[in-house]
C-alpha cells in the first residue's frame, strides 16, 4: 500500500522541496485548496482531498476535511481491530499530515481589519487535523512549522520512517501551535468585548473582563538586563499592536535595557496625548521637562529648560520629525533614548557621532487590533484595567473660584493637566506659556509634591499653574501655592472637604477649575 501524506498548509515557505522530498520517498499527496494549486503548479501529483473522501466542498470551503476518511486515516492505530475497520470502510492510512494554519494572526494584525474578516479567518479542519495527528504520535508525524521539513526529510531517508523520538517532539510542537491560535483567537473576541465598552462611563458591567485570560505576544529580543544588572528581562511585542511604540525601530545604539523600555512608553505617551510640535524628557518614568513649541527644536529647548539638571542621561520623545537642527541642539548633550515618528537623514548622520545614543523611530498608526487594557503582574497574578486614555475636554470643566479664568488662563491649565497625567501620583506638575516649570511626584502626601515641584520653579512659580492629579483633601496645598504666586489651580474635585478647599480658593485669591475626572498614576 501507497504511502499518503495530508498536506494543507498557510505557509507555503518550503512546501514544494517537502512534498518533492515525499514523493521521491514513495508517497501519495493528498492536499487542499491553495496548497493544491501550489504542488499542482509545480508539476507534483497529488490528490484533492474530495478525491479521498468522495464528498465534495460545501458551505463556501467550511467543510472539506473534516470526514471519516480523512480521520479516520490519522487516528487509526496500527492494531488489527483498527485495519480492518479501516478496510471495512474503504479509509486508507495517513502517516504523515502537514498543516498550519489560516493566518488568523496576521489577518487581525491589519490595519482596519473588519471583524467578519477576522471571524472568516479562523480554522477549523486544520485545527482538528493537528490535534488529531498529534494524538496518534505513536503512529503518524505531524509537521507545523516549515523548518522541520528537512529535518523530516533526513529522518525518513536514513530510517526509512520518522523515528518515535521526533514524532513525540513534532507532536509536542503542534499542541503548542494550536495552543497559541486558540488564545490568539479568544484573547481577540475579549479585547473585541473590552473596546466595545470604552468610553461607557455609565455601565459596572465587569463582563468584559474574561474569566481568564492569556497573554499573547512574540518575543523580539533578551534585553540586556532588567530593572538591575542582575535581573534578567525580555521585550515581547503583542499582536496586532502596528502603529505603536512596540513597533519601533532602532535606528542606532545600544541595545535597549528593560528601564530603556519603561521610559520610552513613558515619554511617548506624553507626546502622543497633544496634536502641537511636543517633547517630554522622561527620568524614571516621570517627566522632568515637557513642553510645546513652534518646531520639535523649540519645544526641546524649553523642555531642557525646564529641568537641565535632570534631563541628563534621560529618555528624550517628540512627535515631530527630527531634523538636522534639532539634531545639532541634541548632539551636546547626554541621553540614553531618543524617540520620534521619524528622523531626517541628515539628523541621523549628526548623531551617529554619539554611537551609544539609541534612535527609535516609530510610525503612528490606527492601533486597530491593541487592547484598550493596562496589564500588570502581582505575585502570583495579574491585575487588568482599562487604559486612562485621553482626558476630560476644558468645555466641560467647572469653574468654582469667584476668579474667573480667561481664555489664556484656560490653555495653560490644559496644557499642566494633560501633562499631570503622566506624573506618578501624588502629582504636581507647575507649568507656564505651555512649559512645565516644576513636578512633584509620587510622593506619600500632596501637599509634599506641591512643595517640590514650588522648589524646584523657584521664582518662576509666579504667576504660573498648577495641576494636581486627584482632589486637594486641604486646603494646604492651595495655601502653599498662594504663597508662591500660583495664579490658577485644575484639579479633580470630589473631596469632602472641597467647600474648604473653594473657599481657601476665595480667601487667596486664586482661580480654581474642577475637571471632574482623576487621574491617579501608581
Amino acid at each position: 500500500m501507497m504511502r499518503r501524506a495530508m498536506l494543507s498548509v498557510s505557509n507555503k515557505t518550503g512546501l514544494v522541496e517537502f512534498a518533492r522530498g515525499l514523493v521521491e520517498l514513495g508517497f501519495e499527496l493528498v492536499s487542499t485548496g491553495g496548497t493544491f494549486k501550489t504542488l499542482t503548479g509545480a508539476g507534483l501529483p497529488v490528490s484533492y482531498v474530495t478525491e479521498i473522501t468522495g464528498f465534495p466542498e460545501i458551505l463556501d470551503g467550511r467543510v472539506k476535511t473534516l470526514h471519516p476518511k480523512v480521520h479516520g486515516g490519522i487516528l487509526a492505530r496500527g492494531t488489527a481491530e483498527h485495519l480492518q475497520q479501516l478496510e471495512e470502510n474503504g479509509i486508507g492510512l495517513i502517516e504523515l499530515v502537514a498543516v498550519n494554519l489560516y493566518p488568523f494572526k496576521e489577518t487581525i494584525a491589519k490595519p482596519g481589519v473588519e471583524f467578519q474578516e477576522a471571524i472568516e479567518n479562523i480554522d477549523i479542519g486544520g485545527p482538528s487535523m493537528v490535534r488529531a495527528a498529534a494524538k496518534n504520535q505513536e503512529r503518524v508525524s505531524i509537521v507545523v512549522n516549515p523548518e522541520r521539513y528537512g529535518e523530516v526529510l533526513q529522518a525518513m531517508r536514513d530510517q526509512g520512517e520518522v523515528p518515535y523520538d521526533l514524532r513525540k517532539r513534532l507532536a509536542a510542537e503542534a499542541f503548542a501551535h494550536t495552543a497559541e491560535y486558540d488564545r490568539y483567537i479568544a484573547d481577540y473576541l475579549a479585547q473585541e468585548l473590552a473596546k466595545e465598552s470604552v468610553g461607557s462611563t455609565t455601565s459596572t458591567d465587569q463582563s468584559v473582563f474574561p474569566d481568564s485570560i492569556t497573554l499573547s505576544g512574540q518575543k523580539i529580543q533578551d534585553l540586556r538586563y532588567g530593572e538591575n544588572p542582575d535581573q534578567r528581562a525580555a521585550f515581547y511585542r503583542g499582536i496586532g499592536s502596528e502603529g505603536t511604540l512596540a513597533h519601533g525601530k532602532q535606528l542606532q545604539g545600544k541595545e535597549l535595557s528593560y528601564n530603556n523600555w519603561m521610559d520610552m512608553d513613558a515619554a511617548w505617551g506624553i507626546v502622543e496625548d497633544f496634536s502641537e510640535p511636543a517633547c517630554a524628557i522622561i527620568k524614571h518614568t516621570n517627566p522632568c521637562g515637557t513642553a510645546l513649541g513652534e518646531t520639535a527644536l523649540v519645544a526641546y529647548e524649553r523642555a531642557l529648560a525646564a529641568d537641565p539638571v535632570s534631563a541628563f542621561g534621560g529618555i528624550i520623545a517628540f512627535n515631530r520629525e527630527i531634523e538636522a537642527p534639532c539634531a545639532e541642539a541634541l548632539k551636546g548633550h547626554f541621553y540614553e533614548v531618543i524617540v520620534a515618528p521619524k528622523f531626517s537623514e541628515e539628523a541621523q548622520v549628526i548623531l551617529k557621532e554619539k554611537k551609544n545614543l539609541r534612535l527609535v523611530q516609530v510610525t503612528p498608526g490606527a492601533q486597530q487590533g491593541t487592547t484598550p487594557w493596562k496589564v500588570r503582574s502581582i505575585q502570583g497574578g495579574y491585575l487588568i484595567q482599562e487604559e486612562d486614555k485621553g482626558t476630560v475636554p476644558v468645555t466641560d470643566w467647572e469653574i468654582v473660584s469667584d476668579l474667573k479664568p480667561t481664555t489664556q488662563d484656560i490653555l495653560e491649565l490644559d496644557f499642566a493637566w494633560r501633562v499631570v497625567k503622566h506624573v506618578k501620583s501624588n502629582a504636581i506638575v507647575l507649568a507656564k506659556m505651555s512649559q512645565t516649570l516644576g513636578v512633584g511626584a509620587g510622593q506619600m502626601n500632596r501637599v509634599g509634591s506641591v512643595k517640590i515641584a514650588l522648589e524646584q520653579a523657584g521664582e518662576k512659580a509666579q504667576g504660573a499653574y498648577l495641576a494636581s492629579d486627584a482632589f486637594f483633601p486641604f486646603p494646604d496645598s492651595l495655601e502653599e501655592a498662594a504663597k508662591a504666586g500660583i495664579r490658577a489651580v485644575v484639579q479633580p474635585g470630589g473631596s469632602v472637604k472641597d467647600a474648604e478647599v473653594i473657599e481657601a480658593a476665595n480667601r487667596l485669591g486664586l482661580i480654581l477649575m474642577f475637571t471632574h475626572r482623576r487621574h491617579f498614576k501608581h
